[in-house]
């Protein structure tokens, strides 16, 4: 049977939940989270954190689900894939989570998925867009973040309105950027542009002027760029330093064009985002109750609002993991993998379901979300006329 969920139906649990299931109704329901809430990332971690803890608490708030509150139980992965798969066991093993969201970066979680095949617990992957995640065989990963292939498929619908010509790239070296610089470059390939200069930069690096420099001496159009939000902070004021004149589009939603345009000021002027939530027109969402709910609540509690494009990930991943620990009766982690195929969810960012994705008989959980083009225009977010 499939659950369709909405946050208020999601938020009824019910007298007959309590009276079946008094065993849980004595403690909590543990979701681990497994963010990057220190390091080079830290900022983007924080943001999902804050959504969680927004749909954890409105979930509680209507009285939890099968009769119990959840708790999130949340672990620092410090930016680094190492800590991210020694916080995942030490939430396995220690806090005895029966399901988690993380990990933000795609290596963080590539790094993360052993742990969840060896002792046998589903996370919801919230950002990281590398194939290799739902391709590996690994059926305890259910990702509600679009791939970069889905990323370009949509954004080829829009490709054609930038007549690109000829293409650079700057992306972050790891798995995020690398897989972004392949599939961007593809698909400016089968709309007949060229690709140019391919650079690429350490997460942590400050200084990027020597990559930016090749990349101003080529003729290319247009420069993408893929990193996160703190980095491209300052990959937008050393090219403006530099007098860089090519169009730029950065890939992989993680941008928090509000940040951008506070920090980077005229720097990020015309520049064009693709980003996974609109929180500056909620009103427009698919699910446009559960959108203006969240925006407001965000801005209730007084969180940064360029953190909403981050945020509603949390948001999102708790929603869902909260349908499938009802839809599965308890709080186990087979019961709660096997519900994950059965829920309907309609969070801020449109309805999640999973499909099927990897090799058969160890497929992972893909969502299709929806994607977004944003542009930076006169100091304010706006929705380019295409």
């Amino acid at each position: 049977m499939i659950i369709r969920t909405s946050v208020a139906a999601l938020l009824m649990s019910g007298a007959a939940s309590l009276l079946a299931l008094p065993a849980l109704a004595q403690g909590t329901i543990k979701i681990g989270v497994n963010q990057p809430l220190t390091g080079p990332v830290a900022a983007s971690g924080q943001y999902v954190t804050n959504g969680a803890r927004i749909a954890a608490d409105q979930i509680n708030a209507a009285g939890g689900i099968l009769g119990s509150k959840i708790e999130l139980v949340i672990e620092d992965n410090k930016s680094n894939p190492t800590e991210a798969a020694a916080a995942a066991e030490k939430l396995i093993v220690r806090d005895k989570v029966p399901v988690m969201l993380g990990a933000w970066s795609s290596t963080f979680t590539l790094a993360v998925m052993p742990k969840l095949m060896e002792y046998e617990v589903p996370m919801v992957v919230e950002t990281s867009s590398s194939g290799k995640i739902t391709e590996s065989g690994n059926p305890w990963i259910f990702r509600i973040a679009p791939t970069t292939s889905m990323e370009t498929k949509d954004f080829a619908k829009k490709i054609d309105k930038f007549a690109i010509k000829r293409a650079n790239f700057l992306v972050v070296n790891n798995d995020f950027g690398i897989d972004a610089a392949t599939k961007f470059s593809e698909l400016v390939k089968s709309h007949g542009g060229t690709v140019g200069v391919v650079e690429r930069m350490d997460p942590t690096a400050q200084d990027v002027s020597a990559q930016l420099a090749k990349i101003k001496a080529s003729d290319a159009d247009t420069l993408f760029i893929t990193t996160s939000v703190e980095q491209l902070t300052l990959v937008l004021r050393q090219a403006q330093a530099l007098r860089l004149t090519q169009r730029i589009i950065t890939t992989g939603g993680s941008q928090a064009p509000d940040q951008l345009i506070e920090h980077a000021g005229p720097a990020a002027e015309g520049s064009y985002h693709l980003v996974f939530f609109t929180p500056w027109f909620p009103e427009n969402a698919p699910n446009a109750d559960v959108a203006v709910g969240l925006v407001n609540e965000w801005k209730k509690r007084g969180y940064q609002f360029a953190g909403l494009t981050e945020g509603f990930r949390g948001y999102d991943g708790i929603l869902t993991i909260a349908a499938a620990i009802k839809e599965a009766g308890k709080a186990e982690p087979k019961a709660i993998q096997q519900a994950f195929w059965k829920v309907k969810v309609k969070g801020a960012n449109g309805d999640i379901a999973f499909e099927k994705s990897g090799p058969a008989g160890k497929e992972s959980g893909q969502n299709v979300p929806n994607v977004y083009v944003i542009q930076i225009k006169d100091g304010k977010v706006t929705l380019p006329a295409f």
